[in-house]
């Protein structure tokens, strides 16, 4: 028996507040008739219990007591918690930290363990209410920390990308430069983008290649060189094109001191064009082109000027320097005008330059980047080559880039019913009826795959030389798409052996791994999940039997969860999306500051997430509520020491 959920709402007698909408969906999906009757009794609990805010003492305590101190008391507290001491709510609000781990692992359905007793529906319900508003949003009360991002470099990426819009050449020095550290997940942090001396002097051989291959395209030599006998024009040419390389207006006086790399080739008898170039190659190594410096702000509130927030939105959204149209709305103060910013998102997401997005977010968030280095057993699985990596990869990006330039769902990276194939990878998928090298939309409906998670570059990238990992798909999963990283391994953990036969499938090779108890703990989270994609190889193509053994692809999760199989473990996961796009939307704020969230990020994060519920999770959408959030508008104003 289903339901409309409209329809299922007006029978139960009330109209739950979107806190709660989202989960009463959740249940009557499940159409179950005594799940119906239940809802159907507890609906005025529910609706009082909306209005009336829950306290600790009366409400809190006693589910702790409950369900908690068993094994987080005072008596020998597993993993150190003890809950014991925590009676009231201004004890709480002295130890958040401790108690936001609380309440992801209740959220994330890993406390109470498996075997455990668990809340109830309703009393969940009580005890998210009191997380969001003791915990969670404690802090979101009254004026809030946007934060303040290092001083950037560009990384090599941006270099490279910036350097192409700049300069109009296809000019790749950056191959030489030294990796990019990561930080938090990706390379465009600021805390670890450092400049050794080793690359300085790459920077200032790299701008003298770059604007001696400039020097020679015609067109470029007419944006610069001035005509002759027109001196006015050896400065303001110069001063519009430091201008676009370092992203705001150069001042008169920089002007003049680049002007002054021409003088000096006068004075020295050499032509203009030899100052011109000079003074070139000093803007590219100047540290407003190599760094993306961010002025302390003069107002109050920690607005960004709009030439700052028009270099923040093009290297989130390109990995480059703001275009034409983004500096001029920039002059001329146009970007917060209503409407403006918006419209600019949708026009940057549509442009072929949003591939960056798919190259530098999706392809670190997914770590997919990790691909070209994965080298499986040639002889357990010979059809990997070269050219199926690369679709592998083409296939992620093409479906990242889809939905977002299509404004779809976030929802589809988890349980989508199509993808991107050629016939080589629809090949490697079983599936027929795909010609040719270009890869096109396939519809998946009828087969065992759907979102990201049943790609090949992610199966492929979780997964060992010579075998699955359960492990490492399980943690993928955790870490990169419910946001619940496991702690790290305990120390006398050790590893299943590679490339060693060995016999039966590798769930019961692994169960003997999980029986010591400094791992069970973790491994219960992990490898459910990562059994649930077993019926896909290292490669990610698809099988049946292990070994001659038939695949298990069954799991439970601490929370309960049961499934079978991948189809099944999307649909758990669904039921996880509040999980995952919170997740999503810390990692693409990481991205697109270039810092990591922090606890007063939380407070943001959650309202984007809200905001982006009411969009039915769009892509674009989800980004535009981003952008205008104060971790991305604003930054921390430092207090000037002096009175």
């Amino acid at each position: 028996m289903k339901h409309n959920l409209a329809t299922s709402r007006i029978v139960l007698g009330f109209q739950p507040s979107s806190r709660f909408t989202g989960e009463i969906d959740s249940m009557l999906v499940v159409s179950r008739p005594a799940t119906f009757l239940v809802l159907l009794v507890l609906s005025p609990v529910l609706s009082a219990a909306d209005t009336a805010p829950p306290r600790f003492e009366r409400d809190i305590a006693p589910l702790i007591d409950r369900y908690c101190l068993r094994c987080h008391g005072a008596d020998k507290p597993k993993g150190g918690v003890d809950l014991s001491q925590h009676r009231d709510d201004a004890t709480i609000r002295k130890h958040l930290a401790l108690w936001e781990r609380v309440g992801e692992n209740l959220r994330s359905g890993d406390m109470p363990p498996a075997g455990a007793r668990k809340p109830t529906a309703a009393e969940m319900a009580v005890l998210e209410r009191w997380l969001d508003a003791v915990v969670f949003k404690a802090d979101c009360d009254g004026p809030l920390d946007p934060g303040k991002p290092t001083i950037r470099r560009l990384n090599r990426v941006e270099y490279y990308n910036t350097i192409r819009d700049l300069m109009g050449v296809d000019f790749k020095p950056a191959r030489d430069f030294p990796a990019d550290d990561v930080g938090h997940g990706f390379d465009n942090i600021g805390d670890v983008l450092s400049l050794p001396p080793l690359l300085m002097e790459k920077y200032v051989a790299a701008a003298e290649q770059i604007v001696e291959a400039a020097w020679k395209l015609p067109e470029f030599r007419r944006r610069i060189q001035p005509p002759p006998f027109n001196r006015g024009a050896l400065q303001g040419n110069l001063q519009k094109f430091a201008s676009q390389a370092w992203r705001r207006p150069a001042t008169e006086e920089e002007a003049q001191r680049l002007l002054r790399f021409v003088q000096l080739a006068r004075e020295a008898g050499d032509s203009p064009d030899v100052g011109i170039r000079l003074a070139l190659q000093a803007i590219l190594v100047s540290p407003h082109f190599l760094y993306r410096i961010e002025q302390n702000p003069t107002n109050p509130e920690g607005w960004i000027t709009p030439f700052e927030l028009a270099t923040r939105l093009s290297y989130f959204l390109w990995s480059s320097l703001p275009d034409d149209e983004l500096m001029l709305l920039a002059r001329e103060n146009k970007l917060r005008q209503p409407g403006i910013l918006e419209e600019q998102v949708r026009r940057m997401v549509q442009s072929p330059k949003s591939a960056a997005l798919a190259e530098n977010f999706a392809g670190q968030w997914l770590n997919i980047r990790s691909l070209a280095s994965f080298s499986p057993d040639p002889k357990r699985f010979p059809t990997f080559n070269a050219a199926l990596r690369r679709d592998m990869i083409r296939e992620t990006e093409a479906f990242f880039l889809h939905v977002v330039r299509e404004n779809r769902s976030v929802l589809d990276f988890l349980d989508a019913d199509y993808t991107f194939l050629n016939a080589r990878l629809a090949r490697h998928y079983g599936i027929s009826d795909v010609q040719g090298d270009e890869l096109r939309k396939v519809s998946l409906k009828g087969t065992p795959r759907g979102g990201v998670l049943t790609q090949a570059s992610v199966l492929a990238v979780t997964s060992n030389p010579t075998r699955t990992s359960p492990v490492k798909r399980g943690k993928w999963i955790l870490e990169n798409l419910l946001g619940t990283p496991p702690p790290p391994p305990a120390p006398d953990a050790g590893e299943l052996p590679e490339g060693v036969e060995l016999k039966g499938t590798l769930r019961q090779q692994m169960e003997q791994h999980r029986a010591n108890p400094s791992c069970a703990t973790c491994h219960q989270r992990m490898d459910p999940l990562g059994f649930g994609l077993e019926n896909f190889d290292a490669i990610g193509a698809w099988r049946t039997q292990e070994n001659g053994l038939a695949i298990d692809a069954t799991g439970e999760l601490p929370d309960g969860s049961k499934f079978n199989g991948p189809a099944e473990l999307r649909k758990v996961l669904l039921a996880k999306k509040q999980l995952f796009v919170r997740c999503l939307t810390d990692k693409l704020l990481t991205y697109a500051i270039g810092r990591g969230t922090e606890r007063s990020d939380r407070c943001f994060i959650e309202k984007i997430v809200k905001q982006a519920e009411k969009d039915d999770y769009r892509f674009t959408d989800l980004i535009i509520h981003l952008v205008k959030s104060d971790p991305f508008q604003k930054r921390r104003v430092e207090r000037s020491a002096k009175r």
